[in-house]
């Protein structure tokens, strides 16, 4: 791996810290698309999981040895991980090591963010690491870690929790916290119904992004006793951090571009109607999350498909995608794709219209179809002459419909459809 031109922040610190990514969350409020997978495994950006983003980043900010806790629905997330993160060197000491939920202290599964790590120290030790890095897997964003695992040793913090500034009218669904002028957490409220905006700043609540840095000595003392609390949640946002503020010391580190002091891009896609604008964000001529970074790459598996196509060339069946994203092994035919971003191995057929639209892996469009404004998971098969996100009122009756308008659809939705069509155009050729 080439170093990054800006200079890297690697150094002996973030060699001796281990990562501990968080993939075991149900992703509740992204409804259907989390049925049948957890929501680190969600596709995003045509080829990529979600969980890339965070193992990415460790790797790229030189941080070799993670352990990925799994628990809910994790066959697609495990699956994903084995295929497209075995290169690390396991002789010198690199991994990402999948931890399911296995009851490994007591009889019970995870109880939260902080007894998942909890159960799961002896392993940390095995491999002394001076720090530990505490990662949510479901979040998108690029980030080297160096930086703020250097703020954390010099400003001597005992937990160091990144943190970056939201509308107060999205905060609820996050956990705010108030700093004093040196950075210090004075408090740390988990989704409170009133967030408290930033002093001067009416309009923003700082947030935090579920990063912490602790220094191991200071968690293992802390996620004892946590443990050993009957009335605690077992949570790092609701319990830990909140818990050892007035004894701690504990710092926000602003996620901010090195270039421009601005706040830098990060997004937790957990609900249908974020994940949705975050992938559509992608098509924008100069999107805010650079994919096309080499410096600074984003690693995944590959599968191994042909180049994207687009065939036929008439008027009214002309393949072409203008303003979109189109993956490997996508075929075009005859179509037109408009401000969309088709997944690995999508096919749309003759005079059928994509518009604002996701197209998650392995989708068929029929012929004569108009997807606007909607999400197609993996595996639909849209049949022929079907609209979806003309008729909201319609699609409602048939799929799911998000406050904003957007369209989800899933195979189970999906099916019968096909053959209703089919015996309308039966009973049709029976009249001619």
């Amino acid at each position: 791996m080439k170093p990054r031109k800006s200079g890297r922040f690697v150094s002996q610190l973030t060699k001796s810290t281990m990562a501990v990514v968080m993939a075991g969350g149900r992703g509740e409020r992204l409804m259907h698309l989390t049925r049948h997978r957890a929501k680190p495994a969600m596709p995003f950006g045509g080829k990529y999981r979600i969980i890339d983003f965070s193992l990415s980043n460790c790797v790229n900010s030189g941080i070799r040895q993670i352990l990925v806790l799994t628990q809910y629905k994790a066959h697609s997330l495990i699956q994903h991980i084995q295929r497209g993160w075995g290169y690390l060197r396991g002789e010198l000491g690199e991994f990402v090591q999948l931890v399911p939920a296995q009851q490994r202290i007591g009889d019970h599964w995870y109880r939260g963010t902080a007894d998942a790590v909890y159960q799961n120290l002896d392993i940390i030790a095995a491999y002394h690491p001076d720090l530990v890095l505490v990662l949510a897997g479901d979040h998108v964003y690029k980030m080297d870690y160096g930086p703020m695992i250097a703020y954390h040793v010099e400003k001597n913090a005992d937990i160091t929790v990144g943190v970056v500034q939201v509308p107060v009218s999205q905060a609820h669904e996050f956990g705010v916290m108030t700093v004093d002028d040196n950075q210090r957490v004075t408090r740390f409220m988990e989704k409170p119904a009133r967030p408290e905006p930033m002093p001067g700043r009416s309009d923003v609540a700082l947030v935090s992004m579920g990063i912490y840095v602790f220094t191991r000595d200071f968690l293992e003392a802390r996620l004892a006793a946590d443990a050993a609390d009957p009335r605690s949640s077992h949570d790092f946002g609701k319990n830990v951090i909140p818990g050892n503020i007035a004894g701690g010391r504990v710092y926000a580190y602003s996620f901010q571009d090195v270039k421009t002091a601005a706040q830098a891009y990060w997004r937790d896609v957990g609900t249908v109607d974020a994940f949705y604008e975050a992938n559509m964000e992608l098509v924008y001529v100069t999107p805010e999350l650079n994919l096309y970074d080499e410096d600074w790459p984003i690693w995944t598996y590959q599968e191994h498909v042909p180049a994207a196509k687009f065939v036929l060339d008439e008027d009214g069946r002309r393949g072409e995608a203008i303003n979109s994203l189109v993956s490997g092994g996508c075929i075009v035919s005859g179509a037109t794709v408009r401000e969309s971003l088709l997944f690995v191995n999508s096919h749309v057929d003759e005079r059928s219209s994509v518009y604002r639209s996701v197209l998650l892996p392995n989708v068929r469009v029929g012929r004569d179809c108009h997807i606007a404004r909607a999400i197609l998971d993996e595996g639909c098969t849209v049949p022929d002459g079907m609209r979806i996100g003309s008729d909201l009122a319609e699609d409602a009756q048939r799929f799911c419909v998000t406050e904003r308008g957007v369209v989800l659809v899933t195979p189970g939705m999906l099916a019968g459809f096909g053959s209703v069509r089919e015996d309308a155009r039966r009973e049709a050729r029976g009249r001619g």
